[in-house]
């Protein structure tokens, strides 16, 4: 699969996650067999770009292309000027978002409240491809199916945005009303990819290989994007994708291997965000890898105790090596149960 004139190395894709989907996250991801990652999503606001936030979210420190970067905005000029400002600094691909929920995000007519006004949601992207075409920098776009039920505008808007340049879509199958409650539909993804011939990607509830294999044969999607069923599991791109080749699913990890894993996220972790903050952001990607294994909350409570990165470090790898003395493997995964996109995890 391509996006312009980059191959990717399959068609399973990480969600953009604000607050999840940073750069450990990301490369992670990737190592695990995810063909393609988008970053946490970058205001358009200029006078935010130097912030600490924003300047952790454009770090690319040693990704593996392409790099994706997705911007969220509610003026033309300034989101074509944000797409320039993360070309510099690294991007291949420039990502818009016309899908996050979050009233944070929509009291200010951006993510998903940009499909309630479509004249708007058109000069974006017209702006954006405008800006970013000369560098030869492919521009795609993520969407709801709508605002609510009685608007479900996506098929629409999806051949509008076709034929502004954009180079793929994204559609979450849930409209903005529904934020991420109730069972997301995909008859709605199923007509934009019938209605468009650039390539579709199925997104939303998306958490296990064989649910990934029955999105893309009912909707004839060119691809899937896995959101919340990674946090904790990043380790679920290789198993779609086993079973996408075999038909067989692969046994659940090791504990030994998800201590590593966790071991080396959480250093990276520290890493981009200094001990201080890293410790604290990190304490909910620790819950995720533990979330449904034996003597979880007891070992959520005592890690929220900690401050110091060391101890940290020290009390995951003694966990795993307790859960190790009782069990080789990890028990096989629980559903995706995990809300995601709270507004404290966004800026705007």
């Amino acid at each position: 699969m391509r996006i312009g004139p980059h191959l990717l190395a399959n068609n399973l894709f990480v969600a953009p996650m604000a607050g999840v989907t940073d750069r450990p996250f990301r490369m992670l991801c990737r190592r695990l067999g995810a063909g393609y990652a988008v970053s946490e999503m970058v205001t358009s606001r200029r006078e935010l770009w130097n912030s600490l936030k924003t300047s952790r979210r454009a770090n690319h420190d040693g990704e593996p292309g392409p790099v994706a970067v997705q911007i969220a905005g509610t003026e033309p000029g300034e989101m074509a000027e944000a797409a320039l400002y993360n070309v510099e600094r690294g991007a291949q691909i420039i990502d818009i978002n016309m899908g996050c929920p979050a009233k944070k995000v929509c009291n200010k007519w951006a993510g998903s409240a940009l499909m309630q006004d479509e004249p708007l949601a058109l000069a974006i992207a017209q702006a954006v491809v405008a800006a970013c075409e000369p560098h030869g920098v492919p521009v795609t776009l993520k969407m709801r199916t709508g605002w609510d039920a009685q608007h479900r505008n996506a098929q629409r808007l999806a051949l509008q945005f076709e034929q502004a340049g954009i180079r793929m879509l994204t559609v979450h199958g849930r409209t903005r009303e529904q934020g991420y409650k109730g069972l997301a539909e995909y008859d709605t993804v199923t007509a934009v990819k019938a209605a468009v011939r650039i390539p579709v990607v199925a997104n939303g509830d998306i958490d296990s290989p064989r649910k990934a294999r029955d999105v893309l044969r009912a909707t004839g999607c060119d691809a899937v994007m896995v959101g919340r069923a990674a946090q904790g599991r990043p380790w679920i791109f290789r198993e779609i994708a086993h079973f996408l080749a075999t038909g067989e699913d692969l046994a659940p990890p090791l504990v030994a291997e998800v201590r590593r894993l966790l071991l080396e996220h959480l250093q990276d972790h520290h890493g981009l965000y200094g001990a201080f903050t890293g410790v604290r952001s990190a304490r909910k990607h620790i819950a995720w890898y533990v979330r449904g294994l034996p003597g979880a909350d007891a070992f959520r409570e005592h890690m929220n105790a900690i401050e110091d990165a060391d101890a940290q470090l020290r009390a995951v790898a003694d966990w795993f090596d307790a859960l190790a003395a009782q069990s080789d493997r990890l028990p096989a995964p629980l559903p995706a149960g995990i809300e995601q996109d709270t507004e404290e995890e966004h800026d705007a």
